[in-house]
């Protein structure tokens, strides 16, 4: 985290970027996912279009909502976003509906396959439907509460290594995936790179997720 520590001490190299809206609706959508991932991508798109029909015009999905939340399902769920189209139904979906809707979509986070690679990775889309970030998990959730639970990610997932900040049409927003949450030198660069809203797509468990999460929330919001 050294080099990351260092980046968030350097001020932005552009001037900070003026709102473009100062005022928007956000639509977030809760999702409850199950072991079909053509019925979960069905499902993600009847809720974004209901948050969209009711006035959102940015619109987030949660973390892993197109496949079950397991080591043994990542790599069976997981898509070649780069590849698009029928290698990665799931942000052909978002790209299609951010598009036909207007909207600025966050599309939670899904497994993504890289070579021989598996990330979490969330897509960002702009509201002609086109890819325009994509933020990939940097900090791993490996945890082991003796009695309680034990889940560590990294037996399958690889971890990111680059911030994301992207600018569109409700602002620039700073994005990171459930667990970045617990490391304020992420949202320290956000803020430096003139962030207006950070955006952190989560599915904590309620074993951990009650004591911190919104806690965290607005330590980061600080």
């Amino acid at each position: 985290m050294a080099s990351i520590a260092q980046q968030a001490r350097v001020p932005p190299s552009l001037p900070l970027p003026t709102v473009p809206l100062t005022k928007f609706n956000i639509g977030i959508c809760q999702l409850s996912v199950t072991a079909d991932k053509m019925r979960n991508i069905a499902h993600a798109r009847e809720a974004i279009i209901d948050a969209a029909n009711k006035g959102a015009q940015l619109v987030l999905l949660p973390e892993i909502w197109n496949s079950p939340y397991s080591n043994d399902s990542f790599a069976a769920y997981a898509e070649d976003i780069e590849l698009g189209g029928d290698s990665s139904p799931s942000t052909a979906m978002l790209s299609d509906v951010s598009r036909s809707l207007k909207i600025t979509l966050v599309g939670g986070s899904i497994p993504e396959r890289r070579g021989d690679r598996i990330y979490n990775t969330c897509c960002v889309f702009g509201t002609n439907g086109r890819l325009i970030a994509k933020h990939r998990k940097i900090h791993l959730f490996d945890i082991d509460i003796p009695g309680k639970m034990t889940f560590k990610e990294s037996k399958t997932l690889t971890a990111g290594d680059i911030p994301t900040v992207v600018d569109t049409d409700v602002g620039r927003i700073g994005i990171g995936i459930c667990y970045d949450i617990q490391f304020e030198e992420l949202a320290a660069i956000y803020a430096a790179r003139g962030a207006h809203l950070l955006c952190y797509p989560g599915a904590f468990n309620m074993t951990t997720g009650p004591l911190h999460w919104e806690l965290c929330q607005r330590a980061r919001c600080l």
